[in-house]
């Protein structure tokens, strides 16, 4: 992973300054287990440009984890080798110096003055559709171009991946710019290594200070970097804080009364005021409620469980004598019993019991049982190994009832995504309603099941429901 930084015109031989590197010497440091290089491939007046180029060491990432000998997660997750969170923690000792504008006295006048900059920083895997990526950095004022890199594919992945590498061009000051890319690469990954303090919403304020108060996408950024209402609360109270200060507003004045400027009075305020149900949660209390409507509902099997979540929520379910968790990972699964085990000795409550095992596999315990579930499952299967896995359920376990939720892909206009985007990087495909609608009908008939549609989540007329979920009954407990 990397960022070049290309100054050119005037000023451009500021930028070795600027940054505090020897353009002669190879800068090579080794930071929280990753080897961090800068090295100039140009250093003019007329034009200067430095790399930095980040290395991780694979071993020392997984050394002392108690969990990396569960799973194979340690072996296909590419987090720590995008430019994300960890690769700004990992560039920031280097770039301290241009980050907070500190260079030696001969050069301070220069942390003010803008320069003509080229920035490339890649590969980063973001689930926002290019159209967004764009807008985050047009909006202050940079040219942008994305790219997918130069391997040649047989089949249409190099245009659905979330891989991309992004250039800008504009005039920005090097500490403004260096600040702006700390604060929008974490946006553009929505992933997090680390536990989101007061520090983080100080780093965020002090980074995003004369231009996040006015970005447009201003919400977009928050809910990405802090993530938590009670961070972006916190954040918008000093910024409004720092707003009655600059306007010598009187003490008594409420924080919710100060306007902010860039920001109406929409959802994503409300959001904070009311946090909104995840859709997770909705979609456990859909399937607890229909198991409760059910008349066969003794025993259930609650397929790729995860760590526990659906099982535990069922466990109270009156009538509900059986729940099978079954999961492959044995990482979830620990988890998971930590979550069974604050169940125990509560009244009315059915202790689940984790199972080892997959759908691939048929598992004769788990024949005949009254309910199984697929929640949010069968969209991280090829779609070409479906048939296998349904044969697999609806011949040879044959329950009583099968519970399967999925996304609804005709949703994902409302939330922005482009057509062919997916909303999950591990999801092998997503369907809308009419391919849901006609994939459950085929086989509610090969097996003689009955199949009602309904959905989970906040409507929209155009789009229906972000989750889809199915119920198939088989004929004779109908």
């Amino acid at each position: 992973m990397h960022l070049i930084i290309r100054a050119s015109g005037a000023g451009a031989g500021m930028l070795s300054h600027l940054l505090a590197k020897n353009p002669n010497n190879l800068y090579d440091r080794t930071e929280k287990d990753a080897r961090v290089r800068i090295v100039f491939i140009s250093s003019s007046e007329e034009e200067t440009e430095a790399v930095i180029y980040v290395t991780p060491d694979p071993v020392e990432l997984v050394k002392g984890d108690s969990q990396a000998h569960n799973d194979i997660t340690q072996y296909i997750n590419d987090r720590e080798f995008v430019t994300s969170s960890l690769f700004c923690t990992y560039i920031r000792g280097a770039l301290g110096t241009a980050l907070n504008g500190k260079p030696k006295e001969a050069y301070v006048p220069w942390v003010k003055e803008p320069l003509q900059l080229e920035l490339s920083f890649g590969p980063v895997a973001s689930n926002l559709p290019d159209r967004t990526v764009e807008e985050l950095f047009t909006a202050l004022g940079y040219e942008v171009s994305i790219e997918r890199g130069d391997a040649e594919y047989s089949f249409d992945l190099k245009t659905r991946s979330s891989a991309r590498y992004i250039r800008l061009n504009g005039r920005q000051t090097l500490q403004t710019a260096l600040q702006q890319l700390f604060v929008l690469i974490p946006a553009l990954d929505d992933y997090k290594h680390y536990y989101i303090s007061d520090d983080e919403v100080d780093k965020i304020r002090r980074y995003g200070a004369g231009w996040l108060e006015q970005h447009p996408q201003r919400g977009l950024i928050l809910r990405r970097t802090l993530r938590f209402a009670g961070a972006i609360r916190q954040y918008e109270e000093a910024a409004a804080k720092e707003l009655r200060s600059a306007a010598e507003m009187p003490a008594s004045a409420s924080a919710a009364e100060v306007p902010v400027p860039g920001v109406s009075n929409g959802p994503a305020e409300e959001e904070l005021k009311e946090p909104r149900v995840r859709l997770n949660d909705l979609r456990y209390a859909a399937i607890a409620r229909t198991v409760e409507e059910l008349a066969a509902k003794a025993s259930i099997v609650d397929f790729g469980s995860g760590e526990g979540k659906l099982s535990a929520r069922l466990s109270t379910v009156p009538g509900v004598r059986e729940i099978k968790a079954v999961e492959p990972s044995a990482a979830s699964q620990l988890r998971a019993l930590d979550r069974f085990a604050k169940l125990e000795g509560r009244a009315g409550t059915v202790m689940p019991e984790p199972v080892t095992g997959s759908l691939f596999y048929f598992d004769e315990s788990l024949r005949g049982k009254d309910v199984m579930i697929l929640c949010e499952v069968i969209e991280h299967i090829e779609e070409y190994r479906l048939d296998r896995v349904m044969d697999n359920i609806l011949r040879e376990y044959s329950p009583k009832t099968l519970i399967v939720t999925t996304p609804n892909k005709d949703y994902n206009a409302v939330y922005g995504m482009e057509e062919e985007q997916i909303r999950h990087n591990d999801h092998r495909f997503e369907w809308g309603r009419e391919a849901f609608s006609a994939w459950c009908g085929r086989w509610a008939r090969n097996y003689g099941y009955t199949a009602e549609l309904t959905g989970i989540g906040e409507l929209s007329e155009a789009f229906g429901y972000p989750t889809q979920m199915a119920v198939f009954k088989k004929g004779e407990h109908l």
